[in-house]
């Protein structure tokens, strides 16, 4: 993997609540400048990104229910229409977690379907495997491709633990060819950037993406 190839599959994420401005114009010029796949960031500095990322190849990325997931479906759907009406492309959403862990797979897959059906925007479902068995693992994966979504994702970075090669490979397996996977959460040398690639993933979620970068 070439620097550039890892910047043009990396979500620059910029989700921390206490950046500040300065840190967040900061972190959106590094990724305009660097060409990174997405720049993934709060709601509330959507209007930020779309006066900075105009006219780049960096798409906006913002979170949907996000970092619990323990939101009504109607808030998550309203949230996700106005991020993509104030720019965002790509909406990384966190699923109920304690209704998949309940086995309530009914009401998980009516929260992904609605959200992925409020837009036209790219939808990545956030399964937050760190609360999961890998039985619940697979069964949000395929609830998550049953409702359209376009991507799976391993964690939000909020959670005791993030990304693993296992999950990887795992979310890999068990959704098809039509889905992709992201790894996101503790993923912090090319040493793990590399290993969730080659498990399977074709998105990083990265805050340390110049650390990274620089490794190359």
């Amino acid at each position: 993997m070439t620097k550039q190839e890892f910047l043009a599959m990396n979500d620059h994420s910029l989700l921390k609540p206490q950046l500040t401005k300065e840190e967040i114009m900061e972190g959106l010029q590094y990724a305009k400048e660097n060409h990174c796949a997405s720049v993934c960031i709060n709601p509330c500095n959507l209007d930020m990104a779309r006066e900075v990322l105009e006219g780049s190849d960096v798409d906006i990325c913002t979170v949907i229910g996000f970092p619990s997931g323990a939101h009504t479906t109607f808030s998550k759907v309203a949230e996700a229409i106005d991020a993509y009406a104030r720019g965002a492309v790509e909406l990384d959403m966190v699923i109920d977690i304690g209704a998949l862990r309940n086995g309530e797979y009914e009401d998980v897959y009516d929260d992904i379907k609605a959200v992925v059906d409020a837009t036209p925007a790219i939808v990545k479902v956030i399964l937050e495997n760190a609360y999961l068995t890998k039985e619940q693992i697979v069964k949000g994966c395929q609830l998550a491709e049953k409702a359209g979504a376009h991507f799976v994702k391993t964690s939000t970075g909020f959670a005791p633990s993030g990304a693993t090669a296992e999950d990887i490979k795992l979310m890999r397996e068990t959704v098809s060819e039509k889905v992709h996977v992201k790894a996101a959460g503790g993923v912090s040398t090319r040493a793990d950037v590399e290993a969730m690639v080659a498990a399977g993933a074709d998105r990083v979620g990265v805050s340390r993406t110049k650390a990274i970068a620089a490794e190359f």
